[in-house]
């Protein structure tokens, strides 16, 4: 091992920021193949003809896309970095400047475009991922509560909070942002083009929200309220 690695300059105070790198592809790819959709009714064959399978499937996606890339970096932080979760973006931050920015964003900015958007039938084809609320009204509000709380939640702690504010320090802010988008944007993959590309654009305008704030939550609220609007759009209009 050290004749493989002679030569290489590798300093203690850099295996953090490895670990936080690598990550991504770990729990990424662990999340694609353990946490699809379809794996629920892979696991749990006997739900198979339930009525709700594609409600239960949904459900198992948010869990465990949320233990993977919320509870397995919480612990990280808080055990090998032994660090105060506010640093990764776990506080409230510039109150002012981003309950401003959220109150403006969705209402005037974020409604108007995601309604244009929930007309195009690649996302109607899309979304909602449970199908099943198309029909049955009554689980939208399980649906979405389950959607904000577990992967919204996860999906900013993750790629705005653990990622960016854990590289900041070594690679600058900018590296750090663009670290963080070219993996949202990967996790992508596989959705409408139009959503990949804008996922470009968001993941360096919430890298950029983010930082200024010293807060993940006002993107959060931001990114939900995309997902939410374009659910809520064709499902109800």
């Amino acid at each position: 091992m050290r004749a493989l690695i002679h030569g290489l300059k590798i300093e203690k105070k850099d295996m953090n920021a490895f670990l936080i790198l690598l990550s991504a592809p770990v729990l990424l790819t662990l999340y694609y193949y353990h946490g699809c959709a379809p794996c629920f009714a892979q696991y749990f064959p006997a739900f198979k003809e339930n009525p709700l399978i594609g409600l239960f499937n949904t459900f198992w996606q948010f869990g465990v896309f949320f233990a993977l890339v919320f509870l397995i970096p919480l612990l990280f932080i808080k055990l090998r970095l032994k660090a105060p979760l506010r640093d990764f973006g776990l506080s409230l931050g510039d109150k002012k400047f981003g309950l401003a920015m959220v109150l403006v964003a969705i209402p005037f900015i974020v409604a108007p475009l995601i309604y244009i958007g929930s007309r195009f039938p690649d996302l109607r084809a899309e979304y909602p991922l449970a199908k099943i609320l198309l029909q049955r009204h009554d689980l939208v509000i399980w649906y979405e509560l389950a959607y904000v709380l577990f992967y919204y939640t996860a999906w900013e702690f993750f790629f705005r909070g653990f990622l960016l504010f854990g590289l900041r320090e070594k690679y600058g802010d900018m590296t750090a942002i663009m670290i963080q988008t070219i993996s949202s944007c990967l996790i992508h993959l596989g959705k409408p083009e139009s959503e990949i590309l804008g996922s470009i654009v968001m993941g360096i305008l919430f890298g950029v929200i983010v930082l200024r704030t010293r807060s993940i939550w006002y993107a959060f609220a931001i990114h939900a309220g995309i997902g939410v609007l374009t659910d809520l759009f064709i499902i109800f209009l």
